[in-house]
């Protein structure tokens, strides 16, 4: 077994199933430019002033630390370094929190102008957040200031391992006794489209030195948890689930129901593929990745807008993010290439970015999967 941080070899999935090189990249380039510098119908990236811009969520009408720094890591995989820079400089400027509980953390939801929604974090950020800087320092180089990429990434992954240390008031994102990512600090559960055991094997070699041994864990961790979180017969997991990999059931009057496979989710196959790509250390990934697919193209053929419990009974819910669920199936593919491999992939090729207010988090989705099939999610 041989991942792409050894081999240094990316996998063209859409080149394998006969697309051309040439489409290819006029695709993936134009999926950047719609999102970032389309029309104001299309795009969800805007500028603010003279060096600064955010993501919008089209639906929700802030930014949140989810986007920014999913834009981050676009930008940075794009080479697009004024942009990367002006969403970093907003994020510093308006979600870092200085003071409080979640100082040294960035408060996951601003309104448009800035303005803080929250006091809170949310972890999905902040692991982002860093992958995405060390990833520019290592492309690009150390600035000044907060452009010292390198500095601020080591920052983020410190603070999330050792608040509520002695002189670390707050609590950590990652469970100590166990080193898996918390949904939130402060509560016990998690989030499997939260574990990124391929992020955390990097930080096992760009974090602090004295960190690096736990998030060398904690890749284990999030392995094995993942075993847990999907489902053996039809590779679903929940938006939230317990540290057993238990769909989480409680909290409902504060978040919802999350207990199903509904928005959060569908990041968590895209993730599972991405691990594959880069370490392949988990032939488990290969086995959920195929039954994943054969649930949606052959069990839940007609049903690809549905909304599922992890056993796969099917609810009266429709998807919020349908494209969301294209993309993600087609990237799946990264660890699945079997029977209904290219049959995802073609569909996604197929399928446009979304419009309306709910695009946000589908095109997200949608460009992560461009990235990845075409070769350009990689290790710097």
């Amino acid at each position: 077994m041989a991942g792409a941080y050894e081999t240094k070899q990316y996998r063209n999935v859409f080149a394998e199933y006969g697309y051309s090189e040439e489409e290819i990249e006029k695709r993936v380039q134009e999926t950047f430019e719609t999102i970032f510098h389309g029309s104001e119908e299309e795009r969800f990236y805007h500028e603010a002033g003279e060096d600064m811009g955010f993501m919008e969520d089209t639906g929700n009408h802030d930014a949140r630390t989810e986007g920014m720094s999913y834009g981050m890591m676009v930008c940075v995989q794009l080479d697009k370094k004024e942009e990367f820079d002006r969403l970093w400089k907003w994020t510093r400027t308006y979600m870092y929190m200085d003071e409080g509980p979640g100082k040294n953390y960035f408060a996951w939801s601003c309104a448009l102008d800035g303005t803080r929604n929250a006091d809170g974090p949310a972890p999905d950020g902040e692991e982002y957040f860093a992958m995405a800087l060390f990833f520019a320092s290592r492309r690009w180089g150390d600035g000044e200031g907060i452009f010292n990429y390198s500095r601020e990434a080591k920052a983020i992954l410190h603070e999330c391992v050792h608040k509520g240390e002695p002189g670390h008031p707050g609590d950590p994102m990652w469970e100590p006794s166990n080193k898996l990512i918390k949904f939130v600090p402060g509560l016990d559960f998690s989030d499997p489209s939260y574990h990124l055991p391929h992020f955390y094997e990097l930080f096992a070699e760009y974090a602090d030195e004295e960190d690096r041994k736990f998030w060398k864990g904690a890749a284990e961790a999030s392995r094995a948890y993942l075993h847990k979180a999907c489902h053996p017969d039809t590779g679903l997991s929940a938006e939230y689930a317990d540290y057993d990999g238990t769909p989480h059931s409680a909290h409902q009057e504060i978040f919802g129901r999350h207990d199903w496979y509904y928005s959060d989710a569908y990041r968590t196959i895209a993730n599972i593929a991405m691990d594959h790509l880069w370490f392949d250390k988990d032939p488990w990934q290969v086995q959920i990745a195929e039954k994943f697919q054969k649930f949606y193209c052959e069990d839940q053929k007609d049903h690809w807008d549905g909304v599922f419990l992890t056993d796969g009974t099917r609810l009266e819910e429709k998807a919020l993010h349908p494209v969301a669920i294209i993309a993600v199936n087609a990237e799946s593919a990264l660890a699945a290439d079997g029977t209904y491999a290219k049959q995802c992939v073609d569909k996604f090729w197929n399928t446009p970015l979304r419009t309306g207010e709910r695009r946000y988090y589908d095109n997200f989705l949608y460009m992560f999967a461009m990235l990845a099939l075409s070769g350009n999610y990689r290790i710097y």
